[in-house]
């Protein structure tokens, strides 16, 4: 029986663990009994979500306050085909210092059989095996802190709490120059910047790519400024033109994507300093003004674009462009609504989702959109700036095919790169291939293949320099001359199963209960903001748009079978201490992307919870 139907039973036996193989745990496969005794936070997660890999960090304290009664689990449910790949899973938990069991969930069993809607989702099983709190997105540190403080104070009351260590075995220590690196750029002098990520530093090589000039960077995961730095799975990398290096007194700005910051690397003596973002990622709120005072989250790649005066920052933490000027100090939103999906036109309507690499291409500045799988680029419009697609279709469909640029398939793209006669290259990370995009005949071809997840590019002296991120080197995989090649690949979609709803009339309810000894903050009106799109546009008759209400009525329109809700939710809650003047207070804010069938005989009544149970 499923989580979902026993909610309508009352209270909720947590389902079985089931999946393919255990991670972290030394060989021994999960089984809820073992856990018998102990809270169980479930973690249902995808390598490629970006609020996903939040969720990772955020539970990091948690699990550490809690270290004796809780056990978490991470459910790893794939969303793309690379995903299900076991060695690729194997890679990433290492990759994102996963220090706890995982699930290898390929067929999407256990989130299934748990009700599952959106990554990340978390679900509370208490010591007795029943399912006391569920959460999606990100945020819900301070819920959980309180949820699992209720539960360990009630089981330890009642006898049925039981200390002691987790399953959690962690894997044997591995010894590469680079781990997991993420960009590349050429230097003037002729050398290579990497930013080696997992070792949470930067390394400059010689020409070769292969002898180690020095690292940047103790290796230990923090944010100190100095000669000394310390940096958190640093990413992008660009290079400032001379004049404004010489002007601002730094040459190259980082995406040090896991601390919401970017820093300044000084070359000629290795100083940094930071730059931008206050540490603290951005939820909600003004994301503009002084830099240093503005936060940031998880800015994924940089490039300097002329045409908008700045440095362009791909925000994939709420699927937007920032844009940094170095000169004046201020951020502020480039492009984008924080609504994740694609969609063109006007920047500051346009949609994106998780943009993870960028290249300047003179008139153009190039993306790889990569939940989109997608190939898109900024330029100028009038006075202001336009966002067009080059490749993709929308949060649903990937896969490995050539041809027309309509009709071509990517798989997760992370790194862009332009070739000298103008033609872009793409890191298709999960096809693992090097692909070319002609913006003359619009066209898409394979330059390479069997590349271990290429994630970023440069061009150096006419040759390509790919970083290959899996397998923790710089690789040239397109030899000079070598002709581009056709691949006829099959289309897909991600292994999500869609959401059946009535034709119709439908009421979509976001299900959210403040946790322990908080209440709704109405101090300064509404606590609480439901936004509503979908895809295809017209697939809404009524019910788009922004309100205060977590419960919408939708009609949809006749004549459409399938499409894509796209909901941002938030609630604001405080502690529920009327004598304290001024009580904590903490924002939850959610984004689904929730593909539908639509059929006479589904149900009327869409349920999605933030945080607490569905009743």
């Amino acid at each position: 029986m499923s989580v979902e139907q026993q909610k309508r039973r009352g209270r909720v036996r947590a389902a079985e663990l089931v999946g393919r193989q255990s991670l972290n745990t030394g060989g021994k496969e999960l089984q809820l009994q073992d856990f018998r005794g102990k809270v169980v936070v479930l973690d249902f997660w995808t390598f490629c979500c970006i609020n996903c890999l939040h969720v990772i960090d955020e539970l990091r304290p948690l699990e550490a306050e809690f270290a004796d009664e809780v056990v978490t689990v991470g459910v790893h449910s794939p969303k793309f085909e690379h995903e299900a790949d076991p060695d690729a899973l194997i890679a990433a938990v290492e990759r994102y210092a996963v220090h706890h069991p995982v699930l290898d969930d390929p067929e999407l069993t256990t989130w299934q059989n748990y009700a599952v809607k959106a990554w990340p989702t978390l679900v509370v099983i208490d010591p007795e095996g029943y399912v006391v709190h569920v959460a999606a997105g990100e945020g819900h540190v301070e819920a959980l802190r309180s949820v699992i403080t209720e539960v360990v104070a009630e089981h330890e009351a009642k006898g049925t709490l039981h200390r002691g260590d987790g399953p959690y075995v962690p894997p044997p220590a591995p010894e590469t120059t680079l781990r997991f690196p993420g960009k590349v750029i050429a230097l003037d002098n002729g050398n290579l910047l990497v930013s080696d990520s997992a070792n949470h530093s930067l390394v400059e090589f010689e020409s070769d790519g292969e002898t180690v000039v020095r690292r940047i960077g103790t290796g230990e995961r923090g944010r100190a400024d100095g000669v000394r730095p310390t940096f958190a799975e640093p990413a992008g990398l660009a290079a400032l033109p001379g004049d404004v290096a010489a002007a601002v007194g730094y040459d190259v700005v980082v995406a040090d994507t896991v601390n919401h910051l970017l820093r300044g690397l000084r070359l000629s003596d290795g100083t940094v300093t930071t730059l931008a973002g206050t540490g603290e990622q951005w939820r909600d709120g003004s994301d503009s003004g002084p830099a240093l005072e503005t936060p940031l989250t998880s800015p994924w790649d940089v490039a300097w674009w002329e045409p908008a005066g700045g440095v362009v920052i791909a925000m994939a933490g709420n699927h937007t462009l920032g844009l940094f000027d170095p000169s004046t100090g201020e951020v502020r939103r480039f492009a984008g609504t924080t609504v994740e999906g694609l969609r063109d036109g006007a920047a500051d309507q346009a949609f994106f989702a998780q943009t993870s690499g960028l290249a300047d291409g003179g008139d153009r500045l190039w993306m790889a959109d990569s939940e989109t799988s997608a190939l898109r680029w900024v330029e100028a419009d009038g006075d202001g700036f336009a966002i067009r697609t080059a490749v993709g279709t929308g949060l649903f469909d990937f896969g490995h095919a050539d041809g027309p640029a309509g009709e071509a398939l990517l798989q997760h793209p992370l790194g862009v790169a332009v070739l000298p006669d103008g033609s872009v290259a793409v890191c298709d990370t999960y096809n693992g291939a090097i692909r070319r995009y002609e913006p003359a005949t619009d066209e898409v071809s394979t330059l390479a293949t069997d590349v271990s997840e290429p994630s970023g590019a440069a061009v150096v002296d006419g040759e390509l320099v790919v970083v290959a991120s899996a397998a923790h080197r710089l690789e040239r995989p397109v030899p000079p001359g070598l002709a581009a090649k056709l691949i006829s690949g099959a289309s897909q979609q991600v292994k999500r199963p869609a959401t059946e709803i009535a034709s119709g009339e439908v009421e979509l309810a976001v299900v959210f209960t403040p946790p322990p000894g908080t209440k709704l903050d109405e101090r300064y009106g509404p606590s609480t903001r439901l936004e509503i799109t979908s895809t295809p546009e017209d697939l809404l008759v009524e019910g788009a748009g922004v309100g205060t209400d977590l419960t919408r009525r939708l009609v949809l329109a006749d004549g459409i079978e399938q499409g894509v809700l796209h909901v941002v939710a938030q609630a604001a809650s405080c502690d529920d201490d009327d004598e304290v003047e001024h009580p904590a207070c903490r924002l939850t804010r959610q984004d689904w992307g929730v593909p539908i069938m639509i059929s006479a005989g589904g149900p009327d009544r869409l349920p999605l919870v933030m945080g607490g149970l569905d009743a």
